[in-house]
């Protein structure tokens, strides 16, 4: 009879010392991991397009920052000499009559907008899907730019100014985490080198952009720089979005709320393991 009762504890001692698991659970844990970690491709994808895209918004943004800074579109103030005479300005200082201030103030506004909308981006691309954040920047930069062409006083085109840096964040703080994600490993250092590549020869390709059709209208200058972006708006509103590693998409999000209320179980357990 001893012998009976001790097999039976060293029974219950052994189911004791098993680990306990709840499929539900586990089921639970791989669908989240399945549906945050590996959001579906879209077709019209592949890392070499993603680079090229995003090389020429990165050169577009860089060509504007060197065309308001080239003697054709930045121009020079009016001019007066000791016997009184004067030669007009030209480009914005000419039209506006600038000081030097304000120049400077007008080759700096965007970087206001820039870093006050940058953080605000980044926060947003964890509940906002950051390639659709991306559209929304292009969208903006695309419209401060028509504003820049269009502009009356100084003001405005300040003003103007500052949204081009808001539109511009958007693409500076998100663009470099997509091509990182979807590089190559192999090649990842390079894809990247050639995307910042863009910035020195954007700078200087705008340089020689804006002496040039600053020769017609500087004005003109704007307008072109926003008719080579618009497109790609539109894209960044029309393409079914690309979407960041660790970011789960809303289809998936909902996707796990709805497995979570078929296992309220596994929920529970899982709750009740947190605990102990």
């Amino acid at each position: 009879m001893a012998k009976k009762e001790a097999k039976e504890e060293e029974k219950a001692a052994a189911s004791l010392a098993e680990p306990r698991t709840n499929p539900s659970v586990e089921d639970t844990g791989m669908v989240r991991n399945s549906l945050t970690l590996s959001p579906p491709k879209p077709s019209w994808f592949t890392p070499g397009r993603l680079l090229v895209i995003f090389c020429f918004i990165n050169l577009l943004n860089y060509v504007d920052r060197g065309t308001i800074a080239s003697n054709g579109v930045n121009g020079s103030p009016k001019n007066c000499s000791a016997n009184g005479t004067c030669t007009p300005g030209t480009g914005i200082q000419g039209d506006f009559d600038l000081n030097n201030f304000q120049d400077g103030v007008l080759s700096s506004a965007f970087m206001v907008g820039l870093l006050v909308a940058s953080p605000i981006f980044a926060s947003l691309a964890r509940s906002v899907n950051p390639f659709r954040l991306i559209g929304v920047g292009l969208t903006v930069w695309t419209l401060a730019v028509v504003g820049c062409g269009f502009s009356f006083s100084f003001w405005m085109i300040a003003i103007c100014r500052m949204l081009v840096g808001v539109g511009e964040a958007s693409f500076i703080s998100l663009a470099a985490p997509f091509i990182d994600d979807n590089a190559p490993v192999a090649k990842k250092t390079a894809w990247l080198g050639v995307f910042y590549m863009c910035l020195p020869s954007g700078y200087a390709i705008g340089y020689v952009y804006g002496g040039w059709v600053g020769h017609y209208n500087w004005r003109y200058a704007f307008w072109g720089e926003a008719i080579l972006m618009f497109p790609f708006a539109v894209l960044g509103f029309v393409m079914k979005p690309l979407q960041l590693k660790g970011f789960a998409p809303a289809e998936s999000k909902k996707a796990f709320t709805d497995i979570e209320i078929a296992f309220p179980e596994a929920q529970g357990d899982t709750h009740c393991s947190s605990e102990e």
